[in-house]
């Protein structure tokens, strides 16, 4: 069993191609599942019936809302969902992004939980969960250590017991490369990038030759610690910037590097150490370079393509 690949199609640019371009982009490239993270009905409207798996996520800023209000709900499931639901193949709907911990913490839940209630009294079956960083983690080394933060462990409890009862995935952005930025001494480039030929870390009788799988399996620690056995991770974020000022290792050569050996990784259904044989779901950020991004470093750098949809560089994604 291999794993799957998708991409993130992030909206941050002024000058990105149309949303019908983009899907036949997609198409070309057999990507067949997409990342949406807010709901907008130009690309809704594109991806009719075009056999594209759709992450859907909701705004942050509309997560007290959802968690307060069963009716705004049931609204944002009426507009965003019903009238697509026939020509759109829906693969989850996830309540914000990266936002625990924060001080919306606490709405994620309760929102996971209204729109789960509007979708079956709609009698829609779309998994719903939320996607979450890795500094939802305390510990995370070695990956058998894994385990919730002081700050999340009480709402990832709750959260894992939501998704298990649902059989729900919990979606998790995994970023190698800012690890290693912050850990230069600490960490190689080699371990980063899927290309060390030894093993890294021992773990017990676990081996690790890349971060990324020991990122995977410190989740999946974690998840067993709060009673979440059972509950599988999809890596719905994860890449490599090919540039932007001040980034340490942000070249188009290791992202290049980075972005193909995580796809062959994925696709060879070795799954991790901890998790052998299990196929992983993980999408990469992002299908463009996005101009509109904060900040003049890396962030508009992650792109698999430029804006006129030229590559930034090649990625083998089948």
């Amino acid at each position: 069993m291999q794993g799957e690949i998708g991409v993130n199609y992030g909206l941050k640019g002024n000058n990105l191609p149309s949303p019908d371009k983009v899907v036949s982009l997609y198409k070309s490239r057999k990507i067949q599942k997409l990342r949406l993270f807010n709901p907008d009905a130009t690309v809704l409207t594109a991806l009719k019936n075009s056999g594209i798996q759709l992450v859907l996520g909701t705004l942050n800023e509309d997560l007290q809302n959802l968690a307060g209000d069963t009716g705004f709900a049931a609204n944002w499931v009426d507009a965003h969902v019903i009238p697509y639901v026939r020509t759109v193949n829906f693969r989850y709907i996830t309540a914000g992004n990266e936002v625990i911990p924060s001080d919306i913490s606490n709405y994620v839940l309760p929102a996971m939980r209204n729109l789960d209630d509007a979708l079956k009294k709609a009698n829609i079956s779309i998994p719903v969960t939320t996607a979450v960083h890795s500094s939802v983690l305390g510990e995370s080394y070695p990956p058998s250590q894994g385990a919730f933060a002081d700050s999340t462990v009480s709402i990832m409890t709750s959260i894992a017991a939501f998704l298990k009862a649902n059989k729900s995935p919990l979606l998790v952005n995994l970023y190698p490369y800012f690890a290693y930025i912050g850990s230069v001494k600490e960490i190689s480039l080699e371990y980063a990038t899927f290309t060390s030929k030894t093993t890294v870390i021992r773990d017990g009788s676990l081996e690790y030759n890349n971060l990324f799988d020991a990122m995977v399996d410190s989740m999946y620690a974690a998840l067993e610690k709060v009673n979440g056995i059972g509950v599988e991770l999809v890596v719905s974020e994860t890449g490599w910037p090919s540039g932007g000022s001040g980034g340490v290792g942000a070249t188009l050569e290791n992202a290049k590097t980075y972005n193909n050996n995580l796809v062959s990784h994925v696709l060879s259904g070795k799954g991790t150490p901890r998790r052998a044989g299990k196929e992983l779901e993980t999408y990469i950020f992002a299908m463009f370079n996005e101009n509109e991004k904060p900040g003049a470093g890396t962030e508009q750098h992650f792109g698999l393509y430029q804006p006129d949809m030229s590559e930034v560089y090649h990625v083998n994604l089948s």
